[in-house]
């Protein structure tokens, strides 16, 4: 377990080393846009070895500290991510619940890729600081694009799913390229995620833009019995002509892959 801990310590390091040697790109356009001065980068040294440290021990304290002597708390890492989203990922939650409650803090601030700090705690099964985010801070529910339930229902996280469906979260919410949670919890076998979404009224009959269903979904996850079992549930709507008819699809335009979302 030790040997772990501090290979995870310097693989997280690693970034910043690269950065060092000149390793890596320079930050794209898109990206740098994305920073404004409410949100300045980590570019010391110091700073993100602190910033490394204070994560990875989940110590509110320093940072807390940090902040007091000027350090913003919407400041992102070396990798863009603001630092309530990071605190997250790497499960830092005593770290997470100090900078939730901090004055200015921008609990909708996303990374390059458009993630926030709610579809982070769903990500990771945070429970507790998904209603915090919420209940507390009335974090939005749902957006365009990835949603929080997109994420809680990929990692199978079925009670923040319910939690999410309480407070009104859209459950065929639309991912760029048409993606539902439901096709995402069919794909990764997440079987009582799938029963519940449709349970809840999740529609079966959608497909996203590269014309795959939740069906497919399952197909290409090699979840069996989940494909077997929508195939089933599929037949039984059409002949009760509850069905829909498969959209018409251009096969000329190039759409892309879906992936699962990595915050």
């Amino acid at each position: 377990m030790e040997y772990c801990k501090y290979l995870k310590f310097f693989l997280a390091l690693a970034p910043l080393l690269a950065a060092l040697c000149g390793s890596l790109p320079a930050r794209s356009a898109e990206t740098a846009a994305g920073a404004d001065e409410a949100k300045p980068a980590v570019q010391t040294v110091e700073d993100s070895l602190f910033l490394t440290r204070a994560l990875w021990v989940d110590d509110p304290g320093s940072l807390r500290d940090a902040i007091a002597k000027g350090l913003s708390p919407n400041a992102v890492d070396g990798q863009g991510r603001p630092l309530l989203f990071a605190a997250l990922m790497e499960e830092a939650t005593k770290v997470a619940k100090m900078l939730i409650e901090q004055p200015g803090i921008d609990l909708e601030a996303q990374t390059p890729a458009g993630e926030t700090p709610l579809m982070a705690a769903a990500w990771r099964g945070n429970l507790e600081v998904v209603k915090l985010l919420v209940d507390g801070k009335s974090a939005e529910v749902s957006k365009p694009g990835w949603t929080a339930l997109h994420y809680a229902a990929a990692q199978g996280h079925i009670e923040i799913v319910r939690y999410l469906f309480e407070q009104s979260a859209y459950i065929d919410a639309a991912s760029p390229n048409g993606t539902t949670p439901l096709m995402m919890a069919a794909r990764g076998g997440h079987i009582h995620v799938v029963k519940l979404l449709l349970d809840e009224g999740a529609d079966l009959f959608l497909w996203n833009q590269r014309g795959l269903s939740a069906v497919d979904f399952a197909e290409l996850g090699n979840q069996s019995e989940i494909a077997q079992g929508l195939a089933s549930r599929w037949k039984k709507l059409e002949a009760l002509g509850m069905g829909k008819p498969k959209p018409q699809f251009d096969p000329k335009v190039l759409l892309p892959k879906v992936e699962a979302p990595k915050p």
